[in-house]
């Protein structure tokens, strides 16, 4: 665990005018629900504040409080190099390498203003100027929760910042029954509801949005496309591109997917490689202490938690598969 303390953010964000806040590429619930919270938080404070992200995110997360005023990097490359040269403070949430936002990487790296990082992935790099980082959170929410707390403006957290928390506690858990879930991840539960957000809603506006063809993508995954490794209990997905053109995939669609080998009794590792942008995304995942985020870092260009971790290739998906076949025996 790496934390600076409340007096020296609270300082920082005093000193600061116009702050940017910036999250990973691709973004999750959790990367959307840190960076919208802590939005919401800082306008309290009557700071010009922008959200920078480095591409689109799914639809589903668009009804977020604050969603409308998020700025794409990949369509507004101008705009965000101007509003990155003239940041007061940069907070960098949900990621600890420049290498997860690709190209808006190399304007943090030439960034002058102090940057603050906010995470709970594994071995961060050391590029910022103040840290709030612990593995043993959930979320990157739990640490915007805990960060307001900590800053003496628990009071300040309203509906809109409580909806915003709630989506990253549930996504980056599954819904609450992941391992990373601890007694402090129900206590911040309980003083999120306190503002009136009702679960049931919220659950609904992230999970039950999808398309007919997500579902038909889904079923033919299932049936189709799911893999089990030889004498191994481990399963995986290998899907093209062109295959997710014939369901109309929109991104997000592939979202939890990766998950549903674990149904199957003993098995211990998931994967999913899907041809995009150009290159192999792969999302792994674990039971137990199979350190897949180990695993993403030596083989994968990739990393994150020891149970859930993402990674890229940029040699062909049977190839990604092969690789993935014979090196995933080390894992046991």
């Amino acid at each position: 665990m790496q934390k600076d303390s409340f007096l020296k953010f609270k300082n920082t964000i005093k000193k600061a005018n116009n702050i940017v806040i910036t999250t990973h590429w691709s973004p999750d619930g959790d990367a959307m629900g840190s960076s919208l919270a802590l939005y919401n938080y800082l306008l309290q404070l009557d700071k010009n504040v922008k959200v920078v992200v480095p591409n689109a995110y799914p639809e589903f997360l668009d009804w977020l409080p604050g969603n409308k005023n998020v700025i794409i990097h990949q369509k507004n490359e101008a705009k965000v190099e101007k509003l990155i040269k003239s940041a007061d403070l940069i907070f960098t949430l949900d990621y600890n390498s420049f290498k997860r936002i690709e190209k808006l990487g190399l304007l943090l790296e030439k960034a002058t203003a102090p940057i603050v990082l906010i995470d709970h992935h594994q071995q961060p790099d050391n590029y910022a100027t103040y840290y709030f980082h612990d593995v043993a959170a959930c979320s990157t929410c739990e640490l915007i929760y805990e960060l307001i707390a900590g800053m003496g403006h628990k009071k300040m957290i309203d509906k809109k910042i409580a909806a915003c928390l709630y989506t990253g506690l549930m996504t980056d858990t599954g819904s609450f029954r992941y391992p990373s879930v601890t007694a402090k991840t129900h206590l911040v539960l309980s003083e999120l509801l306190k503002t009136g957000i009702v679960p049931a809603d919220i659950h609904s506006a992230v999970y039950d949005t999808y398309s007919y063809e997500r579902l038909k993508l889904l079923g033919y995954l299932l049936s189709e496309k799911m893999e089990i490794v030889k004498e191994i209990p481990a399963a995986y997905f290998a899907i093209t591109e062109s295959e997710l053109k014939r369901f109309n995939y929109q991104k997000g669609d592939t979202e939890g997917i990766v998950n549903y080998p674990f149904s199957i009794k003993g098995i211990k590792v998931c994967a999913l490689f899907m041809e995009s942008e150009g290159y192999i995304k792969i999302s792994f995942r674990s039971k137990g202490k199979i350190d897949v985020n180990k695993f993403a870092r030596d083989h994968f260009n990739g990393g994150g938690h020891i149970n859930a971790a993402g990674g890229k290739s940029i040699q062909t998906l049977d190839e990604t598969v092969t690789k993935f076949t014979t090196l995933v025996k080390t894992l046991f």
